[in-house]
């Protein structure tokens, strides 16, 4: 970053205009120093909001106690402010360290409330012990030998503050303070990576202590007294009231908001006493126009929706990337790296494990798989320790790992991925994986030097993104990633660390076929130097990779061997591709097609520029849906599909082109107005309340001229049965169902299904294409699909897109049979019927 554009020089240059802008009034400067003392005040709180995702309601605690400390070591003893200070400081981080061990176990809600409730004991032992504080009157009369005059003192809360803010801004650069960012998006991903989370919480909260104490020392000096008024709940909320004033996800946002609510104040309490009725309104009306603060409003009007806490600027690309080699970790091929012994896991009554046992060996690729609700990805979260089993051992490497926490086990040689898409999505593509790659080194608890300095993680990070084919993307917000391209992302992280056993749980899924076929061949490379263990429901790449499988039933195990000697087992067949061979729904005759498109046309999109950040996704794209039609919508990963829908539903806003419903335009409508007019969206990753059941998520989007309980029933069978259980208890296929179920409970007339049949066993997607087939005709859908001989039989038409423009508009019919057609647009060969 240019010396310019350093959010601490510009703190500097805004004070200097203020202190100048107030001499040349006339007007007391101490109204300055305090918004310098309130900056740091709330760029302190903001080291945990903003980097950590920890909201403290009484940060005050340290604020105000650092004004007493200040106030009783000038009186007994100290000599002058830069002792005072020091000892001030010090005394923050011994408070912080006592409280976070208190109350970092807790989080959320509670976490904040305790912060507030620390805050109020320190405010009634402060009004109260007269004796010692001075109650109400507080302690007066704190000299000030070194800084006597108004203006000395504000020269030296401005320098001070300002190096506080450059260490603010260094830390927040260091490896720790990346660690910090990637626990506030996925603490659970975090942990997996080899992360103490509590650690990192621990240390974060004790340094805001140190700043917020040091401000709150400042202000002691400033008033020459120490008052309890600061620890008060009426107080205690300013700081983040500021930080969210001025842009939580700004550096400098604290700055903007202390300086609107200190002069605010000022001004107001000047008409009347009661003050906060008229500043009350202002910041609501600010928080509803502009969720980002004052930062945030300026950047909206600019077209600008980044965050500043951090750079932007990754390490340059090197003129060769290094190809990645996964280091063979030195194993015994005989001896097992993991041992599973009578694994037992119940939810209640629901037995989900039952007596697990397995071995898995270096240097082969072990594949664990079952129909969906089998019980594998719990499993998974037994082994690394999210989820505790009932019974049983764990044995890693030869030690017991059953109680170990989640970080232990991870640094003891285990890596996994995760079913649900589990990445950094607020981090760049760059910074994900590069945050993976720091987890185990000891250089990532540092605090000063910047992170992006160390050649040799910069290196093995760039050589983790081209071996998924990511290096082109490395500057660009996880977020703007497509879904495929997030799961291959996910996979460069969990290679990221020197792992002896990779547990992959459905890294292909939403995965295109060329992508599925370079992904395959990695997986199968890293067996020759890691153990693998693998979740996945592509059995014909199962068995074609696999050196072992294991298959899980109803949480047993029910076979136990060679690929072909698990392929032919009776109970392998009946248990995951069902009783009966897996036969696609009837395709839609030429009659029925002909019928749908002579009917009037339900969704037209024309000429459709749409994007994220600044960066065209879309570019010029025109389709036309009529009613009671299916169309498919294919293409390779990142060409916009999942884009598409969003920009149809009004998630994603249009630069330009027009979006039409038949009862008028939808073009950026909100997405309730939209879904009001007739279009569902049952999005990637299902999106369900997890904690509601079944039947009550129904229930939330039912309306009249929706469907029934009864239809939806009908269509899943098996909701029906689980109408009573938690969505977070589902299998994939079931909350697949339910995700589906809930958008027909809404008089839809169209319905955007995005990879309804992602990490679904077979068996699953035959229900899931057989209710699609009765929808046909009766609702219009859009099918977003990776794999074109699963969609295409089941619909009238298909586009295809190519870089954000349709390449292939026509009927599926013709698309199935052109296999070359298929190969150049989707980078697919067809397998020959058996």
């Amino acid at each position: 970053m240019s010396l310019v554009r350093h959010p601490v020089l510009w703190f500097v240059i805004v004070l200097l205009a203020l202190t100048g802008l107030w001499h040349l009034i006339g007007a007391p400067i101490t109204l300055i120093t305090q918004i310098a003392i309130y900056t740091l005040y709330g760029a302190g709180v903001c080291m945990l909001v903003s980097y950590t995702g920890l909201v403290p309601f009484g940060a005050s605690v340290f604020f105000g106690c650092a004004s007493y400390a200040v106030a009783f070591i000038m009186a007994r003893g100290a000599t002058n402010e830069i002792e005072a200070l020091v000892f001030c400081v010090a005394f923050s981080l011994v408070l912080a360290a006592v409280i976070a061990l208190i109350i970092l176990r807790r989080r959320g809600l509670y976490f904040s409330l305790l912060t507030l409730a620390f805050s109020q004991i320190a405010f009634e032992v402060a009004y109260k012990w007269t004796d010692v504080t001075g109650g109400e009157n507080g302690l007066q009369g704190v000299p000030r030998p070194f800084f006597p005059s108004a203006w000395a003192y504000h020269a030296f809360v401005v320098a001070t503050v300002a190096l506080g803010l450059y260490k603010l801004w260094r830390i927040a650069h260091s490896p720790f303070g990346r660690s910090l960012q990637a626990l506030r998006d996925n603490e659970q991903r975090a942990q997996s990576l080899g992360y103490d989370t509590y650690r990192l919480k621990f240390v974060s909260f004790v340094l805001m202590g140190g700043f917020v104490g040091y401000s709150g020392g400042l202000l002691a000096f400033m008033i020459q007294g120490a008052y309890a008024d600061n620890l008060s709940w009426q107080h205690a909320g300013d700081s983040l009231l500021m930080a969210v004033l001025g842009g939580v996800h700004h550096f400098l946002g604290p700055l903007w908001g202390a300086i609107a609510f200190i002069l605010l104040e000022d001004r107001l309490s000047a008409i009347t006493e009661s003050w906060w009725l008229i500043f009350a309104p202002i910041v609501i009306l600010f928080a509803l126009a502009s969720p980002e603060g004052m930062q945030g409003l300026v950047f909206r009007l600019r077209g600008r929706e980044d965050w500043t806490l951090t750079r932007k600027q990754i390490p340059p690309r090197p003129a060769r990337i290094e190809p990645y080699v996964a280091g063979r970790a030195k194993l015994d091929p005989d001896k097992p790296i993991l041992t599973v012994k009578g694994l037992s896991k119940r939810f209640g009554s629901l037995v989900v494990a039952n007596d697990i046992g397995l071995e898995v060996f270096p240097y082969r690729l072990h594949s664990f798989i079952g129909p969906n609700g089998a019980g594998k990805t719990t499993f998974f979260n037994m082994l690394t320790g999210i989820l505790h089993p009932n019974a049983g051992a764990i044995l890693f490497d030869g030690r017991d790992i059953t109680h170990l926490p989640v970080h232990k086990r991870i640094r003891l040689g285990l890596s996994r991925s995760f079913q649900i898409l589990s990445v950094f999505r607020n981090l760049t593509v760059f910074e994900n994986v590069r945050v993976a790659v720091q987890a185990q080194d000891r250089r990532a608890w540092g605090l000063w030097r910047d992170a992006y300095g160390y050649d040799d993680l910069n290196a093995r990070t760039w050589s983790l993104l081209a071996a998924v084919g990511l290096e082109d993307r490395a500057a660009e917000p996880c977020a703007n990633l497509a879904h495929g391209q997030q799961r291959l992302l996910e996979i460069a992280i969990s290679l990221a660390t020197d792992a002896k056993l990779l547990l992959l749980d459905e890294p292909l899924a939403g995965l295109a076929e060329a992508d599925r076929q370079v992904v395959g061949a990695l997986i199968r490379k890293l067996a020759d130097s890691h153990a693998v263990l693998l979740i996945e429901h592509d059995i014909d790449r199962v068995l074609a990779l696999s050196d072992r499988i294991t298959v899980l039933h109803q949480g047993r195990l029910i076979a136990d061997g060679k690929p072909a000697d698990v392929a032919a087992n009776p109970d392998v067949v009946t248990a995951y591709l069902g009783a009966e061979r897996i036969v696609a729904p009837p395709t839609p005759s030429a009659a029925e097609q002909a019928e749908h498109a002579a009917r009037k046309v339900l969704l037209t999109v024309d000429k459709l520029r749409a994007g994220y950040a600044g960066s065209v996704v879309l570019e010029d794209l025109s389709l036309v849906i009529h009613e009671g039609e299916a169309v498919a919508l294919l293409g390779r990963n990142g060409v916009g599909k999942s884009t598409t829908l969003k920009a149809i539903t009004g998630t994603v806003r249009a630069s330009s082109g027009t979006i039409a419903l038949d009862t008028g335009p939808i073009t950026n409508a909100r997405p309730y107005e939209i879904n009001q007019r007739g279009i569902s969206l049952v999005p990637e990753g299902r999106r369900l309340f997890p904690n509601l059941t079944v039947i009550d998520n129904l229930r939330l989007a039912m309306r009249e001229g929706g469907a029934s309980l009864d239809e939806v029933y009908a269509l899943f069978p098996k909701l029906r049965l689980l109408q009573k259980s938690k969505a977070e208890s589902l299998s994939g296929g079931e909350r697949q169902m339910l995700a589906i179920a809930r958008a027909l409970m809404v008089p839809a007339k169209l319905i955007l299904l995005d990879e309804p049949f992602e990490g679904l066993a077979p068996a699953i997607v035959k229900e899931v294409m057989d209710a699609l087939a009765q929808l046909r005709g009766r609702v219009a859908m859009v099918i977003v699909e990776h794999h074109a001989e699963t969609v295409l039989p089941l619909v009238d038409r298909a586009y295809v897109l190519v870089n954000g423009r349709v390449a292939f508009e026509g009927s599926a019919k013709a698309l199935e049979a052109d296999q070359a057609l298929q190969a150049r647009l989707l980078g697919v060969v067809q397998k020959e019927a058996a």
